[in-house]
């Protein structure tokens, strides 16, 4: 993919924390990871303060991005083979 905002996303947390990105993460999504800044989703690295926390439910990946002058939001975007790559790396 290469750029967040070409994919058809869902925001879900609007001007958030990396915390309470986390935390509502953890909080409404059963199945999740933990990963570390710098970490490759849809071809973008992600950054924030650790652990950065990734939802899964179904098809959908559920995780934090910061657009630099517009703050953090948490996005919600269907991706089957992104799903299936991170149930991957949880394997591991």
């Amino acid at each position: 993919m290469g750029c967040v905002e070409s994919l058809p996303y869902e925001v879900i947390l609007r001007g958030s924390s990396f915390k309470e990105s986390r935390d509502y993460v953890k909080e409404h999504f059963k199945e999740f990871i933990n990963v570390k800044p710098g970490f490759k989703i849809f071809d973008t690295h992600i950054i924030g303060i650790p652990p950065i926390a990734i939802g899964l439910d179904g098809d959908f990946v559920i995780f934090p991005y910061t657009k630099p002058c517009h703050g953090t939001f948490l996005l919600r975007v269907e991706d089957p083979e992104e799903a299936k790559r991170l149930r991957a790396r949880k394997q591991e």
